[in-house]
């Protein structure tokens, strides 16, 4: 394991990539015009995008067409999670009270389950479902409407199973940490259940005892604050690892200071940098592992930014035209930067030099947006 102490050592080095942080390319992308030599798509990926209208609309990432609409059957769609073998998406409706499985390659609903009976409303704030599919677990808190007043229970942690749509059992807190929205996720062989808390404990997934732990919540040296990581998920990341900003405290300057790690939970290791001051910026990685971009989203100041992982630093920033709210998507190739949200338009950017290219319109505002860069057929 790297050390914190070692990461914040090289001074000369932050100094440059704070230099980076300092001057920003002012430059703003205005035309939609496609320019020469720029890359015809962004690969033979497909995109899954949740929209209002009830139903997730399939993108052909060659073409930005969208091929097929799928629709659901439980409301509006908010959120969307690919199955293990990319062969089934979970939704979760606006409601945050009902799971619908749709089928990728049918194109179609394959059924749906909710908790709630009658008086009686089940939020499934959260969900991880085991590499198998054969059972999820479910965070949930019931709210019981009486004739004055809504009772809200305690949140409780649910397995599912998906064979026989019922509940299996209730899973006792890990170090009775009971959360609204606690942060679980299967390791990718399913052997373990990860919680991460203030550390991140490793549950045994057959019995939910406890296998390892890693306390993330001391400091890695004397003097240093906790090591902030919200173990990210990337299609672009092998299984397992989780690339990412983290932010730590700074013991000279007593501020925030941001970097990149890239952690294996399984062995419990992890590579980092430090890049400067902490910022609001997102993080989306590329393909191939050497690359990242983000957003900065400040009224009046967004900004594209480039973090190259070889070399450890910020690459470049970009002040762009942005939207009040949005997403970012890196395509398959790496060639092309995607934003989203809000609307129903998808602005499609040059990675290399952040020139706005064109703007595609479909029918639908959206509300998820989910990225399978390895094309259309699921894994086998």
């Amino acid at each position: 394991m790297r050390s914190l102490a070692g990461a914040l050592r090289p001074l000369a080095g932050a100094a440059l990539c704070l230099a980076a942080f300092a001057a920003p390319t002012l430059a703003t992308a205005s035309s939609a015009q496609s320019k020469p030599g720029s890359p015809r798509n962004g690969g033979a990926g497909l995109i899954y995008m949740a929209a209002y209208d009830h139903a997730i609309h399939v993108v052909d990432e060659r073409t930005l067409e969208a091929t097929r609409r799928i629709p659901v059957t439980t409301g509006i769609p908010i959120d969307l999670a690919l199955s293990a073998n990319h062969e089934r998406i979970y939704v979760r409706d606006a409601e945050f009270e009902e799971i619908e499985i749709v089928d990728r390659e049918a194109g179609k609903s394959t059924g749906s389950f909710t908790l709630s009976r009658g008086r009686s409303k089940v939020r499934i704030w959260g969900f991880t479902v085991h590499p198998s599919e054969d059972f999820a677990i479910l965070n949930t808190i019931r709210y019981t409407k009486r004739i004055d007043r809504w009772d809200v229970g305690d949140p409780v942690l649910l397995k599912y199973d998906l064979r026989r749509n019922e509940v299996a059992d209730t899973i006792p807190w890990p170090k009775g940490e009971e959360r609204q929205r606690a942060r679980l996720r299967f390791s990718p062989g399913g052997e373990y259940l990860y919680f991460f808390g203030n550390d991140v404990l490793v549950l045994a997934a057959d019995d939910f005892s406890e296998a390892d732990r890693w306390e993330l919540s001391r400091p890695v040296e004397d003097g240093l604050g906790r090591f902030s990581f919200g173990f990210p998920e990337s299609p672009h990341d092998e299984p397992g690892f989780h690339t990412g900003l983290f932010s730590v405290t700074d013991p000279v300057q007593n501020r925030r200071m941001m970097g990149i790690a890239r952690v294996n939970l399984a062995e419990k290791e992890f590579d980092f940098f430090t890049l400067g001051p902490r910022e609001s910026v997102s993080f989306r990685l590329a393909p191939g592992g050497e690359k990242a971009y983000g957003l900065l989203q400040q009224i009046g100041n967004y900004e594209f930014w480039a973090f190259d992982l070889r070399e450890r630093r910020v690459e470049s920033r970009h002040r762009f035209d942005g939207r009040p709210r949005m997403g970012l998507a890196v395509s398959s190739n790496g060639a092309l930067l995607y934003v989203y949200n809000a609307g129903a338009t998808i602005d499609v950017y040059d990675a290399a030099d952040y020139e706005l290219l064109r703007t595609v319109a479909y029918d639908a505002d959206m509300t998820d947006f989910l990225m399978i860069p390895e094309g259309t057929r699921p894994r086998r």
